[in-house]
């Protein structure tokens, strides 16, 4: 059987998705795929183009008691007794892994077995699962210009490839910024895979703020919680605003380019397709993650102009309140800044981490012939 690239990635759209681009990138050219991931990844990765996915043990060795903490080490232990034995069978030529701690086992596995890997880091401050297992890749390739938290001996081994973004962020780039020939202002609202709370609560408070001929102006796609849907459907209905609320958009690309406004977190993949696809944002990082990468992410769109950051302490129903109005009065601002964002997007960063892919590929196949 052909050798594989084996793509590593854990159950989360902000994992699966590049991995996903990469995997179809690398179809493309001939290589077999399989995916290496957690029990999550079948909301996510139904679809995805592997030939075989491969379930092992993970687990996040950080917060909750030093049992809890224990017992994950125990489990990543088991998940690269595991991984060990699966590379042992398939033979791959690359690993490559997207972040997060399902990404662990399979790269200390390759590391075991001498297989190449190349580590992505999504987003603008490398995570703590990949600074762990930095050391120990042979290229890192990274999502955006800027990359905190790697000294000098790593940054000799980064290159920048950009997010890899799936076929229909590519399709969905195709789509011109809409126009206002009917006086109406399309707003998109997306929380992350997971969904975001703080959404809910603010921005239906803030449309209710609003005078009953701006809300009539308004069309509203938002992503919410599903304990959340009915209380904001019901409030957009209440006040006879047009909408559409589900708790998970599979076409959330096409939505995207749909929107003259995307409010949202500020996730790696999130702020990529921003900027592939070109809409301005209204951009609130998590606050309370460790390493604040939402808020670097944020930050690098924020550079370009295309995005308005908004800590989540200062993201009210009155600040939004006002920030969707100066929207609505200044068309012009938004499709400038729609502009600035597709400046700034790589919309071929696939492509780019196949070429890397293929590079170490290709030193592999050749070892393996000489060996022969």
């Amino acid at each position: 059987m052909t050798r594989p690239v084996l793509v590593a990635a854990g159950g989360t759209g902000g994992h699966l998705f590049p991995a996903e681009a990469l995997s179809n990138a690398l179809i493309a050219r001939g290589y077999a795929v399989e995916l290496v991931t957690d029990e999550r990844a079948t909301k996510y990765g139904g679809n995805f183009p592997a030939r075989a996915v491969h379930q092992i043990p993970s687990a996040t060795p950080s917060g909750g008691s030093p049992f809890a903490k224990a017992l994950a080490l125990f489990t990543l232990a088991r998940g690269t007794l595991a991984a060990y034995r699966l590379l042992k069978e398939t033979k791959p030529l690359v690993l490559v892994g997207f972040g997060g701690y399902p990404t662990v086992p399979p790269v200390l596995a390759a590391r075991f077995l001498h297989v190449p890997v190349i580590l992505h880091e999504a987003n603008a401050v490398m995570g703590r699962a990949n600074r762990f297992l930095a050391s120990r890749v042979d290229i890192i390739a990274k999502g955006f210009e800027t990359l905190g938290g790697a000294d000098a001996k790593l940054a000799a081994k980064t290159r920048l490839t950009g997010n890899p973004v799936r076929p229909s962020v590519l399709e969905a780039a195709q789509t011109p910024f809409p126009d206002f020939t009917d006086g109406r202002l399309r707003i998109l609202v997306t929380g992350g895979s997971q969904g975001a709370r703080i959404m809910s609560d603010v921005v239906p408070a803030a449309i209710e703020l609003l005078p009953e001929e701006i809300r009539r102006k308004l069309v509203i796609v938002q992503q919410a919680r599903e304990e959340d849907m009915a209380r904001v459907a019901g409030l957009y209905q209440r006040l006879g605003v047009e909408a559409a609320v589900r708790s998970f958009f599979p076409d959330l690309p096409a939505r995207m380019a749909a929107a003259h406004l995307v409010i949202g977190r500020a996730g790696a993949s999130t702020v990529s397709e921003l900027a592939v696809i070109g809409r301005p944002a209204l951009l609130v990082p998590f606050p309370h993650a460790i390493d604040q990468d939402q808020a670097g992410n944020a930050a690098q769109l924020a550079e370009s102009g295309a995005a308005i950051v908004v800590p989540q302490t200062r993201f009210t129903p009155q600040w939004l309140a006002g920030a969707l109005t100066e929207a609505l009065n200044d068309q012009g601002d938004l499709f400038c800044r729609a502009e600035l964002a597709k400046r700034v997007g790589i919309a071929d960063a696939a492509e780019r981490l196949a070429d890397l892919v293929q590079q170490l590929a290709s030193s592999q196949e050749d070892g393996h012939e000489a060996s022969a």
